[in-house]
């Protein structure tokens, strides 16, 4: 009698269209899209302002402005 139970609940779920649709899929998609994106940002921000970060995107911006000077 129990296995009838779980078959009927089992037809049931399946059988419903709006049950399997992929409804709201991109909304969580594009969420989890911005989370990482967020997550990168904060640890780019982290490793920029402390530590060596600093340092190295100053000489990262130095270089690519000498370059600029040495082209004119």
């Amino acid at each position: 009698m129990e296995f009838n139970i779980m078959y009927d609940i089992i037809r049931f779920i399946v059988s419903r269209p709006d049950w399997r649709s992929e409804r709201g899929q991109a909304t969580t998609e594009y969420a989890l899209v911005l989370l990482a994106a967020a997550l990168v940002g904060v640890l780019v921000i982290g490793w920029a302002t402390a530590g060596g970060g600093a340092a190295a995107i100053g000489r990262l911006f130095d270089r690519v402005i000498e370059s600029v000077i040495d082209q004119v």
